[in-house]
């Protein structure tokens, strides 16, 4: 099998490493990148490489060509387009690119190129949905799902005791971009880094959870009246991404300084990214927590997952690239032995309907040292 991953960042990197482990897997890593990918070509021998500027569609429809299946790992402002590429040149795709536009508007598409293309496909969404629609499928009726996910630093270093394990472009986004939820059966949508609540996460200890978009294609497929996501930070994180935000450091509308028109938004990027950037050897962790409640047999149940991931010393690789990157690898995987095929657009929780996939998906997962925890209950709170 021929696999080429578009984007050789922070997440494309490992998953292109993960994919070279099968011998019967030829891997190629596509970013504009040159040092970068000379530094991973030199680290693993087996991933051919190739410098090109995946935001020139040309340049897409010709590089996925003659690969069997694609992974999608550029930024999420080119998430789309280069989704909508892939498809176009008839490629059965699994994407991490979390872009902002409704992934079912490219369905039709998909369906008439005989594609499939499993998207959102990430520790959240990704993995969260997949278990979500696993834990549904064992209850009556689905009340409510609760999804708390978030990637940190092992060691808080002030000011903002946060780094960016995935693009940083995204990361801004989640503090931007409207959150979208539902509440008694009705979409509702809040500014992203509201609804603050803290939270005790064993070991963590206290972490502050606040609304983003990360519900995404559940708030469509799945039938539970309540559902939100949250995205966890260590306290203190949201009142200054508020002030920053507020001030208009985030905006994308150009001012004038000194005759030079410049986004404010790019300004604060060129700030705050080499504050943000993972160092080599700085060791971070990922924290997940899912609850979906709802009636089995008349009794309230609740279904809880649990998630807590670190660095990988052996591979230098860094725990939300394990996640978010293995979980997509994983996928593909699944996709080329055959248990999963419809075509069309595919987020994770349409895999969740079938025990096989999630069987398939957390057994590959553990052999990759990601361990989730399930718990079910009887809710003798109601």
């Amino acid at each position: 099998m021929k696999v080429i991953v578009l984007g050789g960042g922070l997440v494309g990197g490992p998953m292109a490493a993960d994919l070279a482990l099968d011998q019967d897997i030829d891997v190629t890593l596509v970013d504009r990148d040159a040092v970068r990918l000379q530094e991973l070509a030199v680290r693993h021998p087996r991933i051919q490489t190739r410098k090109a500027d995946l935001a020139d569609v040309d340049n897409v429809t010709a590089l996925v060509a003659d690969h069997d299946r694609v992974i999608n790992a550029v930024p999420g402002f080119m998430g789309y387009q280069t989704l909508q590429t892939i498809i176009e040149a008839g490629k059965d795709v699994v994407d991490i690119a979390f872009f902002e536009e409704d992934p079912f508007g490219l369905d039709q598409l998909a369906k008439d190129r005989g594609v499939t293309a499993v998207v959102d496909c990430g520790v959240a969404p990704g993995l969260s949905n997949l278990l979500v629609a696993h834990a549904a499928g064992q209850l009556d009726h689905t009340e409510s799902v609760l999804i708390y996910v978030g990637g940190l630093p092992r060691v808080r270093n002030w000011p903002y005791e946060y780094k960016a394990v995935f693009s940083p472009v995204d990361v801004i986004a989640e503090y931007t971009r409207p959150a979208r939820y539902v509440e008694n059966g009705v979409e509702v949508v809040r500014p992203a880094l509201s609804d603050p609540e803290l939270l005790e996460f064993g070991e963590m200890g206290t972490l502050e959870a606040f609304n983003t978009d990360g519900l995404r294609s559940l708030a469509a497929t799945m039938d539970a009246p309540n559902m939100k996501e949250k995205t966890l930070r260590y306290p203190g994180h949201i009142d200054k991404m508020a002030v920053l935000r507020e001030t208009g450091f985030f905006g994308e509308d150009p001012i004038e300084i000194n005759g030079v028109s410049i986004r404010p938004l790019d300004f604060t990027s060129k700030l705050l990214f080499p504050m943000w950037k993972l160092q080599p050897g700085e060791e971070d962790i990922t924290v997940m927590k899912i609850v979906v409640e709802g009636m089995l047999e008349d009794r309230p149940t609740r279904h809880v997952f649990d998630l807590l991931d670190r660095y990988d010393k052996a591979t230098q690789t860094h725990s939300m690239a394990r996640t978010t990157g293995y979980s997509a690898t994983v996928a593909l995987r699944l996709l080329a032995a055959g248990l999963y095929g419809d075509h069309g657009i595919s987020p994770p929780e349409l895999l969740g309907r079938d025990p096989r996939c999630v069987e398939f998906m957390l057994e590959g997962l553990a052999a990759r040292g990601i361990e989730v925890r399930q718990t079910v209950e009887d809710d003798d709170r109601k």
